[in-house]
């Protein structure tokens, strides 16, 4: 086993043991999503080649005729509906669908592109194990009425100099919970809301995916604050999980 570095509360190194990809089990996924879900699709296909050590056992979706519900039922994935549409006989209660996620086994929740609040009773059922991607760098640009080209609009409105990718743990507000992992996409001069989301949605497929795999490998720790963080495959070592205002990828290292 390979061994790695964790940064003590007080600066201590502590050294521990580094899990190999053969001892992991691969986890049940639980995607959420309200359109296109072209994050799904990049975590279904990472899923499929094995560079996520999981597997999408359902799909939740407040809107049965997006097309992230329909590319799951082509590929033989349930769809769940949540909440329960008005007038209409499917669809599932918060307990409901914290029974019917359990009865799937499920580890951990995605988000990707679903616009409905989460229950409270789905975030009690499931601590520490909710992700949500958002298309700006939180905690600027998010919060209720800010998603999608919204978001963008707003950025561009402003002249922020960059904007970005954030994956985050859910809690009960939207966009607040603890940050996970940033990728940031600097805005153009001339950029239009339009140019600037393909470029963040660009990065969103590949930072979902390298977070995901780190999820399934659990390669995620919390410091003693409450900050999650992120361990490396790469440098063996335990990186914040925030990314530096340079290019798209660079780290903090402990």
């Amino acid at each position: 086993m390979n061994n790695f570095v964790k940064l003590g509360s007080k600066g201590s190194l502590d050294v521990g043991e580094d899990k190999p990809v053969s001892e992991i089990r691969k986890k049940n996924l639980a995607v959420f999503v309200s359109g296109g879900g072209s994050n799904f699709r990049s975590i279904y296909e990472a899923s499929l080649n094995g560079s996520v050590q999981g597997d999408i056992a359902v799909l939740v979706t407040n809107k049965p005729e997006c097309g992230g519900a329909e590319f799951a039922r082509e590929k033989g994935i349930p769809v769940l509906i949540c909440p329960k549409l008005k007038d209409e006989k499917e669809g599932l209660s918060a307990e409901d669908l914290v029974v019917t996620l359990r009865s799937y086994s499920i580890h951990f929740i995605l988000l990707a592109g679903y616009l409905k609040l989460i229950p409270v009773e789905l975030i009690r059922a499931f601590p520490k194990s909710i992700l949500n991607i958002h298309p700006s760098l939180l905690p600027s640009f998010g919060g209720k009425g800010y998603y999608g080209m919204k978001v963008h609009k707003a950025v561009v409105a402003s002249g922020a100099r960059y904007s970005g990718a954030t994956i985050h743990f859910v809690d009960e507000q939207y966009d607040t919970g603890r940050i996970l992992a940033q990728r940031v996409v600097p805005v153009l001069a001339f950029d239009t809301p339009e140019e600037l989301a393909a470029r963040v949605l660009h990065e969103e497929h590949k930072l979902y995916v390298e977070v995901v795999s780190a999820l399934c490998e659990d390669r995620i720790i919390w410091r003693d604050d409450g900050v999650p963080l992120i361990k490396s495959k790469k440098t063996l070592l335990i990186i914040p999980s925030r990314l530096t205002l340079h290019s798209v990828s660079l780290h903090y290292l402990l």
